[in-house]
């Protein structure tokens, strides 16, 4: 039945008007897609597209597993496996506008998951081994750079990662490079691949060149490794931060330390659920760091490789490792200060993004 208000002086029936605050609410994980984001742990070759990978690879006829579909590649069933993919995607980008490509096309992707600055690993020594000058590496990867910020707004910087794998000899010759060939994107360095069996101490020449040099530090540390990896981090290379870091949970006294230190940790639910932790999200140590007060900035690490995104690992986060509105506005800011921004951006970029995270609360349904 119709009420009188429903009926205009002209006699017709007016429908009703749209309730515009039901339509602004979101659900979680669009909240968790919009909130702006700092991506502080991610591997440029990890990042890769699997339809890009087998394109460049058939470009410079590097050979590749039988496929039925590229994303078939992306299917390993350990560490190891995983790092031999990774290691023949790097020999299928040689040349420049291959660095600009893969480089522009992960930027793109985080854009779209409102990613506004990240700081991004390459090996540089990956590349060189396979015949590739480290100019045509680092210039490539900085022509995607400058095309991303042009078309999506986004900025990067470059973090060269030593092999921990390889001798320290070599990591020693990747630091000696970068000052040879200093762009001022490359702002710091860090430390990757296989950890359990290759301690930190051994790449400490490299760590105090790059110091001394006014470079950042970082090291992937106590990932598969005992506790004591990171005290090493912290005491020995003199980090800034610590990259995933989940056996600090093992010592009360180390996490202790890194809480009331304000250490940030750079952690990744899904890569490592998947490669360590038997894709127990609800039992990852990220849960027991996040209730022990450590500083937590979350990332993606090797998206299409893990088949994640920059919203998957915050939606993990959220489901299965107690992860709440607050949790996620503390990581935001969390990701701000453990940056290599100068302290300047780090006040507007605090002041402004919580200014946008609350609105974006106030959408939240």
């Amino acid at each position: 039945m119709r009420v009188a208000s429903d009926v205009g002086e002209d006699g017709k029936v007016r429908e009703p008007e749209p309730d515009k605050g039901a339509d602004a609410l979101m659900d979680m994980d669009s909240f968790l897609k919009a909130i702006p984001k700092v991506s502080l742990h991610l591997h440029l070759m990890g990042s890769v597209q699997a339809r890009t990978a087998v394109e460049l690879c058939n470009k410079h006829n590097v050979p590749l597993p039988d496929y039925e579909e590229p994303e078939d590649l992306y299917d390993y069933p350990d560490i190891y496996k995983f790092l031999h993919m990774y290691d023949n995607t790097s020999l299928g980008v040689i040349d420049r506008e291959d660095f600009e490509r893969i480089c522009y096309e992960t930027l793109t992707e985080a854009a779209d998951h409102n990613v506004r600055y990240r700081e991004m690993f390459f090996n540089p020594t990956a590349h060189m081994a396979a015949g590739v000058d480290y100019d045509t590496c680092v210039d490539g990867l900085i022509d995607g750079i400058n095309a991303a910020r042009t078309d999506h707004g986004i900025e990067c910087r470059l973090i060269a990662a030593i092999n921990r794998m390889e001798t320290p000899e070599l990591g020693v010759s990747m630091v000696e490079t970068l000052l040879d060939h200093p762009r001022d994107e490359v702002i710091g360095i860090g430390m990757d691949y296989a950890e359990a069996e290759y301690p930190p101490e051994r790449f400490w020449k490299a760590y105090r060149m790059a110091e001394q040099a006014g470079l950042h530090l970082t090291a992937h540390q106590s990932e598969d490794a005992p506790p004591r990896n990171i005290e090493t981090c912290l005491d020995l290379l003199n980090c800034e931060r610590v990259d995933h870091g989940y056996h600090v949970v093992e010592s009360e006294a180390i996490m202790r330390r890194c809480r009331d230190e304000g250490v940030v940790f750079t952690c990744t639910p899904v890569s490592t659920a998947w490669v360590y932790f038997n894709d127990d999200f609800d039992n990852h140590p990220i849960g027991q760091m996040r209730e022990f007060g450590i500083k937590i900035s979350l990332d993606c690490d090797d998206p299409p490789m893990f088949k994640t995104d920059p919203t998957k690992d915050y939606i993990m986060a959220h489901n299965h490792m107690g992860f709440e509105v607050e949790d996620f506005r503390q990581c935001m800011l969390n990701g701000i200060d453990g940056s290599w921004l100068d302290e300047p951006d780090k006040r507007r970029m605090r002041r402004e993004w919580a200014i946008e995270f609350d609105e974006l609360v106030a959408q939240l349904d």
